[in-house]
């Protein structure tokens, strides 16, 4: 089945008074902390990423935004302001989350480990931007073991940046924010001298599970045109009150971001994954909330939380996709749009076409419904009614979503070796064999 043709815009970023809260991004990624943000009620003025493929995602998710395909390692806080076109004016709150890979060695601090960089230019960042709140988002394994000594060191370098941060920190579970999924992530917050402290947020009572996320969306086996392509026009009824409003069926009152011109009888992001018939039966077999022994994938129970959405490996270290959940009723892994609804992201956004990358680009990222919430109480901390904007973003050339990396780093004008490429020689037999599994 061929897509319908559709109208598309090329949306130029228009210079206008903003008179909402004022974030940047540092380590975007596709852009998920980023929509959490403006979900609460900030404009996103700059968002920097140094992979060209999130980049062009991100920009075409955002078109106000200015995407900066750099690493934080070689640009300034000015040029973060000259770029974003924000010049003087008073940041609110700069957001990321920057890899941690080095451990606190007697006798070296950990951000003096070169494999630390990106924590550390995040800390330069925050202090040469100087916002009202700081906040730094990880995973729960930095306060454990050694780890726990590089946080303690974070939290001195934020401090002597000039920042209180709000302790004792908090591991936040995206599950009890409203997200169908077991998501257990750090966050750090600071707050500028003289500003009001925020708190982090508490979890909310209803619980979201994992049919009431994806039970409407169609089978992407039934279209065989999602072979090829990610996306097809169709019709289906959706129920669920968070599908509804992911979908964008329902109002949500407590969403603050721009609304989006897209057509909600397209299904997107669902380009199949073809499975042998020995894995289709060993998919069938497995109880749903089980692993499934061969392709160690999880089953998803409907009535359950998804498990944690991982991103799997780079291009430097192989490009393998990360173990993807098994369907709760039909005989093959998850689609992107799938996993997208399990990690909270509205129907509009759109990934990658590939399923590497959009499976990447989702399992790098922050549930927006988790980041909202954080964001949030910072809003209220600033004592700033969130208003909702009447404009509406229309999307982007959708040519944004099919770069590989060369076409990528072309367009951005960065080197095609910014994110090392993978060595297929080097691929073992036990990854070969989860290639074709998955």
């Amino acid at each position: 089945m061929e897509l319908p043709t559709e109208v598309w815009y090329n949306q130029p970023i228009m210079k206008e008074k903003i008179n909402r809260p004022v974030g940047i991004d540092l380590f975007a990624g596709a852009g998920g902390m980023s929509l959490g943000f403006e979900q609460a009620g900030f404009d996103i003025a700059a968002a920097v990423e140094i992979d060209p493929i999130h980049c062009a995602t991100h920009e075409f998710n955002f078109p106000c935004t200015k995407t900066i395909c750099a690493s934080v390692v070689d640009i300034k806080g000015s040029e973060i302001r000259r770029m974003a076109g924000i010049a003087d004016r008073d940041i609110d709150v700069v957001f990321g989350g920057a890899p941690c890979q080095g451990f606190s060695m007697i006798g070296k601090r950990a951000l003096d480990d070169s494999r630390n960089q990106l924590v550390f230019h995040y800390v330069r960042l925050v202090r040469e931007l100087k916002p009202k709140y700081c906040v730094f988002e990880n995973v729960k394994g930095l306060t454990v073991g050694k780890h726990a000594k590089f946080l303690e060191e974070l939290i001195e370098a934020l401090q002597d940046a000039g920042y209180g941060i709000l302790l004792p920190y908090k591991v936040l579970n995206a599950s009890k924010y409203g997200v169908p999924q077991q998501r257990h992530r750090l966050f750090l917050i600071g707050t500028r001298k003289g500003e009001p402290s925020p708190q982090y947020p508490e979890p909310i009572s209803e619980h979201v599970h994992v049919w009431d996320a994806i039970g409407d969306l169609p089978n992407a086996d039934d279209y065989p045109g999602l072979e090829k392509i990610d996306a097809a026009h169709t019709a289906w009824d959706t129920g669920h009150s968070y599908a509804r409003k992911l979908r964008g069926l329902d109002a949500d009152p407590t969403n603050y971001g721009y609304k989006r011109m897209f057509d909600n009888g397209i299904l997107t992001s669902s380009m199949r994954t073809k499975h042998t018939p020995l894995s289709q039966e060993r998919f069938l077999s497995t109880k749903q909330g089980d692993t499934e022994p061969v392709s160690r994938f999880h089953k998803l129970d409907p009535a359950g939380f998804c498990n944690t959405l991982r991103a799997g490996t780079d291009s430097a270290r192989g490009a393998f996709t990360s173990p993807r959940p098994i369907h709760p009723f039909l005989p093959r892994v998850i689609t992107v749009r799938e996993a997208a609804r399990l990690h909270s992201y509205p129907d509009w956004f759109r990934f990658h076409v590939t399923k590497w990358h959009g499976f990447r680009q989702i399992g790098n990222s922050v549930p927006p419904l988790l980041a909202r919430a954080v964001a949030s109480e910072l809003m209220k901390a600033m004592g700033v009614k969130p208003c909702r904007p009447t404009r509406i973003l229309h999307p982007q050339n959708p040519e944004l979503l099919s770069f590989d990396m060369k076409t990528a780093a072309c367009f951005y004008s960065v080197p095609y070796d910014t994110i090392a490429q993978r060595t297929r020689k080097d691929v073992s037999p036990k990854n070969q064999m989860q290639l074709q599994i998955g």
